[in-house]
């Protein structure tokens, strides 16, 4: 009985991510066919299954393209500029669009090294990401040397918090910065199988860089 349990749960932990793909997947290509192959197809006089994802990623490449010239971006920040002064469309545009950037952006961070700091408080770990050394009157100002850090939330990683803190104070971790990201997109729930974190506080050029 235990062993079929197993299989059972096996089973659901390999099939169940699957079936999520396919049906966001299959989702994304109804929605884009459905919103342009109608009016295609009325163009064309016949209806071509699939058509409507084809426009769409033409319309999307194509609004790249114009997006990356410079005419094409004063029409687009006037449009954009246009959408958020209309109420009601403005915080569904945002959302939105924060929504997007956090999956593009997230693999494509200044992130340098995975850390553990002591935050909110004492004997409370949360994870944090190296950025730079701190320069300048801040670091001319603190009795340590202080490091930049940021501490992600979940399950956007793209938002957080910034802090200085002394290196010191820093544990360093052996995951990689992919890693630490879905350790906290995933609220804790995917953790790196290898990765164990330093008891004691390495080097300073290992920090750093």
């Amino acid at each position: 009985m235990r062993r079929i349990r197993t299989f059972f749960v096996t089973g659901l932990i390999i099939l169940i991510p699957v079936a999520i793909t396919v049906f966001f997947l299959r989702f994304l290509f109804t929605m884009a066919d459905g919103f342009l192959r109608p009016l295609v197809g009325r163009m064309l006089g016949r209806d071509y299954p699939g058509l409507g994802v084809l426009v769409t990623l033409a319309l999307v490449l194509a609004t790249g393209a114009v997006a990356t010239n410079y005419l094409g971006s004063r029409i687009i920040r006037g449009a954009e500029a246009i959408i958020l002064h209309t109420p009601f469309v403005r915080g569904v545009y945002t959302t939105a669009k924060q929504i997007v950037e956090a999956f593009v952006n997230a693999a494509n961070t200044p992130f340098r090294r995975v850390v553990l700091i002591e935050y909110p408080r004492r004997g409370l770990y949360t994870l944090a990401f190296v950025t730079s050394d701190s320069r300048g009157e801040v670091q001319d100002k603190t009795n340590e040397e202080v490091v930049n850090v940021f501490v992600p939330t979940t399950p956007n990683p793209t938002s957080g918090f910034f802090i200085m803190v002394p290196r010191s104070q820093l544990i360093r971790l052996d995951m990689t910065v992919d890693e630490g990201l879905k350790l906290v997109v995933s609220g804790g729930m995917i953790a790196p199988a290898n990765s164990k974190a330093l008891a004691s506080s390495p080097k300073e050029e290992e920090i750093g860089s």
